[in-house]
């Protein structure tokens, strides 16, 4: 049996939820200077969102507070999601990262069926 995660951090959704944000730092640092306060700004904020939402809700003590957050940092993973198509399509980044998305959105749909089931 899986030892229970004493801090945010041994949770895997939030450490792929953290290395997504490193990712999108990276990607948003090439594109264009005039996308600074735009798009750069909202695609970064949209990803610290997932983690910081989790990590949030990892203390919350009652299981629909922790829901509720994790509803959130879906919210965020699928606005990360939407602005990599939009850096696409706008010709600033050749990649999508659909298939870290999805991994990201998988674990999180399961964590809040964890939460969830345990109400």
């Amino acid at each position: 049996m899986l030892k229970p995660a004493q801090s945010f951090e041994d949770l895997i959704v939030w450490q792929k939820s953290h290395y997504l944000v490193l990712l999108v730092y990276q990607v948003t640092s090439a594109f264009p200077k005039t996308e600074l306060y735009g798009l750069v700004a909202q695609m970064r904020r949209a990803a610290v969102s997932v983690p910081a939402n989790i990590a949030e809700g990892f203390k919350r003590r009652k299981n629909p507070d922790k829901a509720r957050c994790m509803n959130i940092a879906q919210g965020s993973l699928e606005e990360v999601r939407y602005y990599f198509l939009l850096a696409r399509d706008l010709g600033y980044s050749k990649e999508i990262e659909r298939e870290r998305i999805d991994e990201v959105a998988k674990l999180l749909n399961a964590y809040v069926r964890s939460v969830m089931s345990n109400a």
